[in-house]
């Protein structure tokens, strides 16, 4: 067993790799290989002659049924998408690695690749795995992988130039609109808010349980001053493909903030609390 760990070890970090590049989160991609190394218990492994390619091909599985079983998972509470990984280990420099090597424009293109083509497209272009090994993990031929992974190459190179900057400014406003509502500093606030900005805000946000709005930079600017306590447990993420902020409470998700942009300064802000919106929502947090 010793010496299985320890084989096993030698390629958690490339395993790691595939199942972010796969899934787009941290604590998913730790749950896939987590749930490879016990899959490899359950294998008589002197029966394995190649070890890396058995575990990438298991990886790769368990990620497609993650991916597949995504829309119903949204169905249920998103507790478990802000809870810690299972593994102590999980170093968050780490992280950080992967998300830069990756880029937040590439994971919000991936992520509108289908399943199979996403599949095909991270193990042979990321990884140079062969077709041969691919097509069997999504059932069709060689030949067919190969058009997934061309197909998919084609929308990754023709969206993710222009998507890059316009995605990395937009993280720029967002990340300086929470630093800036943390601190209470309204001056930093209305300079990144656009004069016309509007703010909604559903039901459950709000103290009146009513539904609020708010246009004009100078009342959304002393809002978000206001409400620095609650910015304090607010982390970046990805919502629905685009940067936002999420507040959690014990790392229980409560509300979301989705943003637009007009000139570079935020236009509109959408603040989510409903429990049916935030289950329709794709979040990813971000590092």
């Amino acid at each position: 067993m010793d010496r299985l760990t320890e084989r096993f070890e030698e390629h958690r970090t490339r395993l790691r790799a595939v199942a972010y590049r796969m899934l787009g989160s941290s604590s998913e991609a730790e749950d896939a290989v987590q749930d490879t190394w016990l899959r490899l218990n359950r294998t008589d492994a002197a029966e394995i002659e190649n070890l890396g390619g058995w575990l990438t091909t298991v990886v790769a599985r368990v990620c497609l049924n993650v991916l597949r079983s995504r829309d119903h998972r949204r169905e249920e509470p998103l507790d478990a998408a802000f809870s810690e990984p299972a593994d102590s280990t999980v170093d968050p420099a780490a992280d950080a690695v992967l998300a830069d090597s990756v880029g937040l424009a590439m994971l919000v293109v991936l992520d509108t690749l289908a399943p199979a083509e996403r599949l095909a497209f991270v193990l042979h272009d990321m990884f140079a795995v062969p077709f041969d090994e691919i097509a069997p993990l999504i059932d069709r031929t060689p030949a067919a992988a190969r058009q997934l992974a061309s197909r998919a190459r084609r929308r990754v190179q023709g969206r993710s130039t222009a998507a890059e900057p316009d995605l990395a400014r937009r993280r720029q406003v967002v990340d300086a609109y929470l630093t800036a509502a943390r601190g209470g500093d309204f001056a930093a606030l209305l300079e990144l808010l656009h004069p016309d900005v509007v703010l909604r805000a559903d039901k459950a946000a709000g103290p009146s349980r009513e539904p609020i709005f708010l246009r004009g930079a100078n009342v959304v600017a002393r809002g978000a001053a206001a409400a620095s306590v609650r910015a304090a447990v607010t982390q970046l993420a990805l919502v629905n493909g685009g940067i936002g902020l999420v507040m959690a409470d014990e790392g229980r998700p409560s509300v979301v903030l989705a943003f637009e942009f007009v000139d570079g300064k935020i236009s509109e802000i959408d603040v989510i609390a409903d429990r049916e919106r935030l289950r329709g929502l794709d979040l990813v947090m971000v590092d």
